[in-house]
């Protein structure tokens, strides 16, 4: 098996890094992508644990991209060699994202909910803040009873505490990503809120565009419906990835190696997608 969307510690997961390779290795993968949300803080743990054996680490990320009505999640698989540009839009999103939270504190203080920034990023480890560690500290609190609670009575869109994420424009994700040295994947195409009828021509206008791929396997959709993504993505010559969204204990439901319908992701995956070979890998100054 692999998988080529997870998360650690370093965003909105529950494993450090290292733990998560250590996870995967022990449930029998041979390759793992770490996909954290705007941010490669945790790409050096986990590709420290991975040389330990023939484990095979792929360095990712996963970009917020500005979207309506749904969200838009961008996937850089094969971060390689991130410079000054790529490590500059990731500090854009950062910015954006603790602008973001300070909303969401200045919310909770008009609900009479004592928090200060420095609450919410004792509960992330001095990572990436985010909505998962509002659910948190409210179950810390007392007022709901688990995280689910939390977004679906606080959090979640349309909710109380809800406030809109920005993100980077399309184009300039896909030029950071590449810069990198990597691919630029779709993320789960479902949450784009887009229907059938239109979603082909979407697509194929976001592939004019530098798109390099999608992940037509996901477990928030239904088995059709990835099969169905999968033939649409092979018809516009793009290449398929399958990832679990790996996030620990905070979706139990997710297992690293497993997506829609319970089905392993074969190593079969990776090996079709020729920019990911390792003998493909861009190399600088001759490293």
């Amino acid at each position: 098996m692999i998988d080529l969307h997870t998360h650690s510690s370093a965003s909105d997961g529950t494993l450090h890094p290292a733990q998560l390779i250590e996870q995967a290795r022990q449930q029998g993968l041979s390759a793992l992508a770490l996909t954290d949300h705007d941010t490669i803080a945790g790409l050096e743990e986990a590709k420290q644990e991975a040389t330990k054996s023939t484990f095979r680490f792929i360095p990712g990320v996963e970009i917020e991209v500005t979207w309506e009505p749904g969200e838009f999640h961008l996937l850089g698989l094969g971060i390689y060699h991130p410079g000054s540009a790529f490590l500059e839009a990731l500090a854009e999103l950062a910015h954006l994202r603790e602008m973001r939270n300070l909303k969401i504190i200045e919310r909770m203080q008009e609900w009479n909910i004592q928090v200060t920034y420095e609450d919410i990023v004792s509960l992330s480890g001095g990572h990436s803040v985010g909505r998962p560690h509002f659910a948190s500290l409210l179950v810390k609190r007392g007022l709901v009873k688990n995280r689910e609670q939390a977004f679906s009575q606080y959090l979640g869109r349309g909710r109380p505490f809800y406030i809109p994420k920005e993100g980077m424009d399309f184009r300039r994700a896909v030029q950071a990503i590449k810069e990198a040295g990597g691919i630029a994947v779709l993320a789960h195409p479902m949450s784009l809120y887009v229907a059938w009828g239109h979603l082909p021509t979407l697509i194929k206008g976001l592939k004019d565009q530098g798109l390099n791929g999608i992940e037509a396997w996901h477990p928030t959709a239904k088995v059709r419906s990835c099969k169905r993504l999968e033939d649409l993505g092979k018809s516009l010559g793009l290449c398929i990835t399958a990832g679990s969204d790996f996030h620990g204990e905070t979706r139990p439901d997710r297992k690293l190696g497993i997506t829609a319908g319970n089905v392993k992701i074969d190593e079969a995956v990776l090996a079709a997608i020729p920019a990911l070979q390792e003998e493909n890998i861009p190399r600088v100054h001759g490293i």
